[in-house]
């Protein structure tokens, strides 16, 4: 089924809008004559020693003196400049960390520098994996560093490192996670040159301003907006032609292709498909393979979409015979690592028709066959949600555009230019391909003009997203005053854009304001903080807000009072894990559960555990904080679980994708590490907690992986 759309704006009614009376063509492959240079150009570049570009080398020269912001286009060569950047501390006797937003991405990392450093030299800590974290080079998240920070901090230490690399460093202006990009970037000590590697932004000048204000030391900006392999914009007519989208010989980069114009322009353009329907997708790659544009990345707005996509592809050809049977050989090689998806559903588009669905609903081990076959050039074409844009090394010749906004996990938003040239990045492979392409392809949901625009415009501003929560208020009451973390949010990147937009309006008091908002934030933190016994009247932290400040996770306060209350069934793990998963989920659930699936044990502790925090989640309600509502349908499913049902079983109790229930048990895993590490006061919960994970962190969750 189609997710319903629901914009936050109401779009303007555009000319050539497609209507229920439009036609469906036949698809018959056909190129404008104009693309007969363009085509000409395809093919693989000759292999050449490689010779580092000029931006890479002045980057390295500026890690030697300074701090470095790289902002280049996706693929151009950000990973390079890091190797080398670690290689220079490692011939010293240094040590180095680098972080990443996603674990897959950490995963990747780790084998690439454990074969160029040697495996004995690099370790990897994501919550999940913790291998030889005392190596000189150290790979991890995100959060993993944060929260290294905050330790260093309170044991007036400084962190162990000469050298700290934040890659894809743009997630600074994400609205979930950025604000642990900006704690990093303002507690790191001076000391330690930051190496920040990014996607093309709007502001990097801005961002290393404040970086040298903050952080005494200069920050370099080095930038580059040409991509290492050419993009050119194509447009798929509904009768099987391909245009250019845009007329390049116009002056007015944006302009569109007079054919082009005139389809967008016409009363009842004609459709690839019916309302609501998918087009047909083999017809689509049978055009693209003739002009030799394979393989392809489709980005659809939904996981359905991407998974309904494969059974369009049955009536296609198979291009490459040989082909096929590397391919076949190399699934197997995969599958026989993970016997679980040895009988995915998909597995007979994968291997008979090349051509996969990739999106986060799926496990792990699945959505790594399809990177490595991606990868290896085993596959025609991938069906992926926009997520894989982002931070998987997932190349193609071509990417298909079939819609010009995105689901945020909220709204259907149109598509920012930091999103488009993300989706774009994936679009030619550099050093094979001389030329890569972007098809855009017409549709209820495709505002051609747009895409049109996107390909000039300019990458957007990052802005600061740093917001006050518990666990950052505890953690920086471990190790400094309040009037010392007054000084400290002033450091913050928000603070650094009103001052600045302040001199540059003169609106003093209202920019003020402003300025102390995140300071007043602070406080009605900790003013709760004070009245719940977490903290002292005179601002420092209780022996319950100690232990409290090491629960690093998203309801750390809740999860605190269960342990103060002595609630949580401390003895028995399969019950922990329940209970530590009703905190952990996010999503609206049914609890209507079948009677099977519905243990009196875990019943009687799941309403034990709500009733008794009821009076503590109305407390923090009447003071303005969000409490996420308790379900049972989570814990009933991590109960299932670590009592070892099959994976099988625990899906029909979850209700949820393969992917989104590895997601939760993953999640509930690293919130009862946290628990883990408060063993000094609650030994019990520590221990059971321990084996909680040793129960639910068993395969197909967890995957093996190589060096």
């Amino acid at each position: 089924m189609h997710r319903t759309r629901r914009y936050v704006f109401k779009p303007k009614q555009r000319k050539g809008k497609i209507g229920y009376g439009s036609r469906v063509l036949k698809i018959r492959p056909g190129a404008d004559g104009g693309l007969k240079k363009v085509f000409a150009t395809i093919g693989v570049p000759d292999k050449k020693p490689f010779k580092p570009d000029p931006f890479q080398l002045k980057a390295l020269r500026a890690i030697e003196h300074a701090d470095c912001l790289v902002t280049v286009p996706t693929g151009a060569g950000k990973t390079w400049i890091a190797q080398q950047a670690m290689a220079r501390i490692h011939r010293k006797g240094g040590r180095s960390w680098y972080a990443s937003p996603l674990k897959a991405l950490s995963n990747t990392k780790y084998g690439e520098f454990s074969e160029d450093f040697g495996a004995e030299n690099v370790g990897i800590l994501t919550g999940d994996r913790k291998k030889n974290p005392d190596a000189p080079i150290i790979v991890g998240t995100t959060e993993i560093l944060r929260n290294q920070l905050y330790d260093a901090m309170h044991k007036g230490v400084t962190l162990l490192t000469d050298l700290v690399i934040l890659d894809e460093a743009h997630f600074l202006g994400d609205e979930d996670r950025g604000v642990v990009w900006e704690e990093i970037m303002i507690y790191l000590p001076e000391r330690i040159p930051l190496l920040l590697l990014s996607a093309t932004i709007g502001n990097a000048n801005i961002i290393a301003k404040w970086l040298s204000s903050i952080r005494s030391k200069k920050c370099i900006v080095i930038q580059e907006t040409k991509r290492p392999v050419p993009l050119y914009p194509l447009f798929f007519h509904p009768s099987g032609t391909l245009f250019p989208l845009t007329d390049h010989k116009s002056s007015n980069k944006n302009r569109l292709h007079k054919k082009v114009f005139a389809y967008v322009n016409s009363k009842r353009p004609p459709v690839l498909a019916p309302p609501h329907k998918l087009p047909p997708f083999g017809e689509i790659m049978s055009v693209l393979n003739k002009y030799h544009l394979l393989p392809a990345i489709f980005f659809l707005k939904s996981r359905a979409d991407c998974d309904h996509s494969l059974d369009l592809c049955e009536d296609i050809p198979t291009f490459d015979e040989n082909r096929k049977a590397m391919r076949s050989k190399r699934i197997q090689e995969l599958v026989s690592q993970s016997p679980h998806i040895s009988g995915h559903r998909q597995l007979e588009h994968l291997e008979h028709m090349a051509v996969g669905s990739h999106h986060s609903g799926q496990l792990p081990a699945w959505k790594q066959v399809l990177e490595t076959l991606m990868t290896e050039g085993l596959l025609d074409a991938v069906f992926a949600t926009s997520t894989v844009a982002a931070g998987v090394n997932f190349p193609a010749r071509t990417i298909v555009l079939l819609n010009s906004d995105r689901f945020n996990g909220k709204d259907f938003l149109p598509l920012s230019s930091t999103e488009f040239h993300q989706m774009t990045g994936r679009a030619g492979r550099r050093g094979m391909d001389h030329i890569g392409f972007a098809v855009t392809v017409p549709g209820k949901f495709m505002d051609i003009r747009r895409i049109a625009k996107l390909i000039t415009s300019l990458p957007s501003d990052v802005s600061s997203q740093i917001k006050i929560n518990f666990s950052m208020a505890l953690n920086l009451l471990l190790s400094h005053t309040p009037d010392q973390i007054e000084d400290l949010l002033k450091k913050s990147f928000a603070t650094y854009l009103i001052v600045t937009a302040r001199k540059k309006t003169g609106a003093r008091n209202c920019l003020k304001d402003e300025q102390k908002q995140l300071w007043r934030d602070f406080l009605h933190h900790l003013n709760f903080l004070k009245d719940t016994g977490y903290v002292t009247e005179q601002g420092a932290l209780t022996p319950d807000g100690k232990w409290a400040s090491q629960l690093r996770v998203d309801e750390p306060i809740m999860i605190a009072q269960g342990l103060r209350l002595g609630i949580f069934p401390e003895s028995d793990p399969a019950l922990l894990a329940a209970v530590i998963a009703s905190f952990v989920n996010e999503r609206e659930s049914d609890d209507r559960i079948e009677k099977m699936f519905k243990a009196k044990k875990l019943f009687s502790t799941f309403s034990k555990v709500k009733t008794s925090l009821e009076p503590f989640a109305e407390q923090m309600t009447d003071r303005g904080f969000e409490v996420r509502p308790l379900f049972l349908r989570p814990a009933a499913t991590l109960y299932a679980w670590a009592s070892g049902q099959s994976w099988e079983k625990v899906l029909s109790v979850a209700k949820m994708e393969e992917g989104d229930l590895a997601m939760l048990i993953l999640r509930t895993a690293d919130n009862l590490r946290h628990v883990r590490t408060l063993s000094r006061v609650f030994p019990e919960a520590a221990k059971t907690s321990a084996r909680s994970i040793e129960l639910i962190m068993r395969y197909p969750v967890v995957i093996e992986y190589g060096a």
